[in-house]
Order: structure tokens, then C-alpha cells, then sequence
């Protein structure tokens, strides 16, 4: 199948090259990107990917989003169905799918940058039975799991929900850490009894190095993308008259830290930002 891709980022590439390795010939257009692996084609402007009968859009915020969706797309069939898989909220999603020329579908991802490389990450979907089934061999050529959440919106519904759940954990680690370094406790010993407590989630587990030795560790989800998320996902809440505390705390902690030049690194920055409020920035 032809397959249009819009967004070749740190995530959207080897999403795309996946696709392509699943035998999909895949058209991907990304306004920075000039080279791209040998197994995708590039398009010259957005308009391009139209003529495939499925797009895919992997973009950084709502408003390219939307301008892909709604001037991207401005020439396709009216039978395309175009997947939103960057994180945008749901009220946006839902707005387009009522509003646009194609059907609109959502499938937001968690993971990281290495499990996207690995095909491991989990999208949840937001679509009808229909259009699940149909999409379902594309998005399960690049993901290990595919959860069908809802109607369109829930997808991104639900990716929200995770994020806040990480946020927090990833500002619970780094309080802990910072508790435990009072208590005079070494790091790292410290990091074997928490992944092995009550507390282990898979989370704390693979985050050890981010958060021990954040120089080596590269970079998963940069401190700008959750707090991205994490913003939509207070939206949300205030929407519906909610208050969350904990989301709160975290995106103040988030907020911090872009602030203080830590925005492209990865969200255990959230240790580094924590450190800087209470006055120093190394153990």
C-alpha cells in the first residue's frame, strides 16, 4: 500500500522505516528533513501525500497539524483516512474529523525514541470498529501493541492520561532520589532498592541511567514534549472542571526546567530542574 508520512522526526522516521520494511511503499515529506533512508521516498511538498489512499501525520503541536489536515490534504479522496499520531488533545482531533474533506482517525504513541526504533511502542486508537480494522495492519506494522479506545478523540484521550501518569512518576523518582541523597544514602545503591520496592514500575526501571548519568543517557522524551502534553492534558481537565494537584505540581517542575534551558533534554531533567530550586545542580 502507498502510504503518505508527515513528520520525520526522532520518532516519525523509524515509525516510517517500519512501515517500509513491512513492504508499504511509504511517501514521507518532512519540511527539515533533505535525506532520507533509501527505503523512503520524499515528497516535495506536503500536497504530495495526498495521493496516497492512507496519510499518517507524526507532528510536533496542533497547528501543523492542522494546516497538513486541512491544506495537506485539500486534494485527496474522499475516501483517504488520514491518522493522527502526534499528540495534539482531543478536541482538536474531534474538530477535524467533523470538519475535514477525509475521514480522520487518531493513534498517538507511548515509547521511546529506541522502542520506536525497535517497533515496541503502543498506540491507542481513537476510530470506529471500521475504521480500527482497516488501519489496524499499518499501525501494527509499527507498533507492538494497538489499543482501540474509543471513538475518534479517545486515542488522544487516553495518551494524555498516560503522560500525566508519567509525569508525576518521573517527579516522584526525582523526589525520592533527592530524599534519599538527604538521608545520605548513595545514588545508585539507592536506585537497586527503589526498582526492586513497591515503587519498581517498568518506568523506574529502564529510566536509571537517565536519571543517574543524564550525560550519557541520551535523550527518550525531552522535557518540552511532556510538559506539551501535559499542558493538553490540563486543558482537558479545566474543560471538565477538574483539579489535579499532582498534574499540576509536575507541570509547574516542567515549566521550571524549559525555563532554565533544560527543554531538549530528557524528562528525568526533571532531577537537574529540582536540584536548581533548591540550590545547586550537583549532588
Amino acid at each position: 500500500m502507498l502510504i503518505g508520512f508527515a513528520g520525520l522526526g526522532r520518532m516519525g522516521l523509524p515509525m516510517a522505516s517500519h512501515l517500509a520494511w513491512a513492504g508499504h511503499t511509504v511517501l514521507g515529506y518532512d519540511p527539515v528533513l533533505t535525506r532520507a533512508p533509501e527505503d523512503i521516498t520524499l515528497a516535495g511538498s506536503m500536497t504530495e501525500l495526498a495521493q496516497a489512499p492512507v496519510t499518517i501525520s507524526m507532528l510536533p503541536d496542533g497547528a501543523t497539524t492542522r494546516a497538513f489536515v486541512e491544506k495537506g490534504l485539500a486534494g485527496a479522496s474522499r475516501d483517504h483516512l488520514h491518522v493522527v499520531m502526534g499528540t495534539v488533545g482531543p478536541e482538536l482531533v474531534r474538530e477535524l474529523a467533523e470538519t475535514a474533506r477525509v475521514a480522520v482517525v487518531d493513534a498517538p504513541v507511548s515509547g521511546s525514541v529506541s522502542m520506536a526504533e525497535a517497533g515496541t511502542i503502543t498506540t491507542m486508537v481513537g476510530a470506529s470498529q471500521e475504521q480500527f480494522e482497516q488501519v489496524l495492519p499499518v499501525l501494527g506494522a509499527m507498533t507492538a501493541a494497538q489499543f482501540h479506545s474509543g471513538p475518534v478523540g479517545a486515542g488522544s484521550a487516553a495518551k494524555l492520561a498516560v503522560n500525566a501518569v508519567l509525569a508525576a512518576l518521573s517527579q516522584g523518582v526525582a523526589e525520592g532520589l533527592l530524599i534519599a541523597e538527604a538521608g545520605g544514602l548513595d545514588l545508585d545503591s539507592f536506585y537497586d532498592v527503589l526498582r526492586n520496592s513497591a515503587a519498581g514500575a517498568p518506568y523506574v526501571s529502564y529510566k536509571q541511567e537517565a536519571f543517574l548519568s543524564p550525560d550519557t543517557a541520551g535523550v527518550a522524551a525531552p522535557v518540552s514534549l511532556i510538559r506539551k502534553d501535559l499542558g493538553l492534558a490540563l486543558d482537558l481537565a479545566r474543560a471538565h472542571r477538574l483539579t489535579l494537584p499532582a498534574s499540576e505540581a509536575a507541570f509547574a517542575v516542567l515549566d521550571y526546567a524549559t525555563a532554565n534551558g533544560l527543554g531538549q533534554g530528557d524528562m528525568a531533567q526533571v532531577l537537574t530542574a529540582l536540584r536548581l530550586r533548591n540550590g545547586s545542580h550537583t549532588p
